[in-house]
């Protein structure tokens, strides 16, 4: 079974065949397929590592979901001034399934 490591989302993640990943949120429907050409590197019977990046190297994937994580408070103050400030925030995220990858 083939793994990789690939960057999206100006993040990097290690990912394999058949595993379901939450990566930044990214355009599509559920049933869509998306393909991932930033591969940093490829694991496998001869290991192929970029120098950033393997030519030739892709990894297939489907969206499974679309959702917004769990909430983070974001709650700002400042002592003997009377200023409190709470926000909160929910990022956006993509679950893929990862269906291939090609070296």
């Amino acid at each position: 079974m083939a793994s990789a490591v690939i960057q999206t989302g100006g993040k990097q993640y290690r990912i394999a065949e058949g595993e379901t990943v939450r990566l930044p949120k990214l355009d599509g429907k559920p049933g869509d397929s998306v393909t991932f050409s930033e591969v940093l590197l490829v694991s496998g019977d001869s290991p192929k590592i970029g120098k950033p990046l393997v030519s030739g190297a892709s990894v297939s994937g489907e969206i499974v979901s679309q959702g917004l994580d769990k909430k983070i408070v974001v709650f700002k103050f400042k002592r003997r001034k009377r200023y409190r400030k709470k926000n909160g925030h929910r990022q956006q995220f993509t679950e893929v399934k990862i269906t291939k990858v090609a070296s």
